[in-house]
């Protein structure tokens, strides 16, 4: 069989891997997650390839309906200071690939205070997703305490989601409500995805209360010492804390594929302590 473009860039074990899997009608979708996790491959260039490979091998097969692109929570990184409703925020660095964009003035001093007193009465140890079934418990990968907010239970929580939705152009209502977590010295949480894993039952529970994760904003309230960055270990990238600012990234591309370049980590805290709210956007309105 001749080889098509996109497929022809491949590494030859990896275009006899697709006709393999697609041989065994493996479904395409998958195969691309998995040459982007494995492979480190384009996410364009994998399903390009694997459609290339699939209509020489089942040519009389009629071309599977092209998937439509779905818009995604972003931020206006073409200016310096984008106007969040109520507030200028200045963005402070942009990333395309994971997409990552940090910001500062985000929140000021005065209702980064509040949203610390304001939860501090409710703050549980922070709990993981299992995968087995999808129930929440501890784990010792997250050693945070938080509290998880209602969506516009308070003036001032509605007061941050309107300013979010501004920021990023997505609905409030397809959202969480805002997790607000507290870290002390050695407090961490481990390398870890955003993104439900639609192949493991737990997870799977997840995606039906509004589809995936498909972007997350962490928001800093308090300064810290020492320790405490937002990473992203696939891409090098390292927050620190910065109090009223926030990093913002997507956990899935437009297509809605989970974006293996998100893997991200709270550092731990070695000196001082850190508190954030977190707000994960979601595909439809979550309920």
């Amino acid at each position: 069989m001749m080889n098509s473009p996109a497929l022809s860039r491949l590494p030859q074990e990896w275009q006899h891997w697709i006709n393999e899997n697609l041989a065994r009608r493996c479904e395409p979708h998958t195969m691309a997650a998995v040459m982007v996790r494995d492979g480190h491959f384009d996410a364009m260039l994998a399903r390009t390839a694997i459609e290339e490979a699939r209509r020489a091998s089942f040519p009389r097969e009629a071309a599977a309906p092209a998937r439509q692109a779905q818009p995604l929570p972003t931020i206006d990184t073409s200016v310096n200071v984008v106007r969040a409703l109520d507030r200028d925020v200045e963005i402070v660095l942009s990333l395309r690939s994971p997409r990552v964009v940090v910001v500062a003035n985000l929140l000021s001093d005065e209702e980064c205070d509040e949203l610390i007193a304001y939860s501090a009465g409710r703050l549980e140890r922070s709990p993981v997703v299992a995968d087995s079934d999808g129930k929440t418990q501890v784990h010792a990968h997250r050693t945070s305490r938080g509290a998880m907010l209602q969506r516009a239970e308070s003036a001032l929580v509605a007061r941050i989601e309107a300013r979010l939705e501004a920021l990023t152009g997505w609905p409030a209502e397809r959202g969480e409500g805002l997790q607000v977590l507290r870290y002390e010295k050695g407090n961490e949480y481990r390398p870890h995805f955003d993104w439900f894993d639609p192949s493991t039952p737990g997870p799977r529970k997840h995606l039906e209360r509004g589809g995936q994760r498909v972007g997350t904003i962490v928001m800093y309230l308090s300064d810290v010492e020492q320790g405490g960055g937002t990473s992203f270990p696939k891409a090098g990238l390292q927050v620190q804390p910065k109090k009223g600012g926030a990093v913002f990234f997507n956990n899935t591309d437009e297509y809605g594929e989970p974006d293996q370049m998100s893997l991200h980590a709270g550092e731990p805290v070695e000196k001082g302590v850190k508190v954030v709210a977190t707000k994960w956007m979601r595909q439809r309105a979550y309920v």
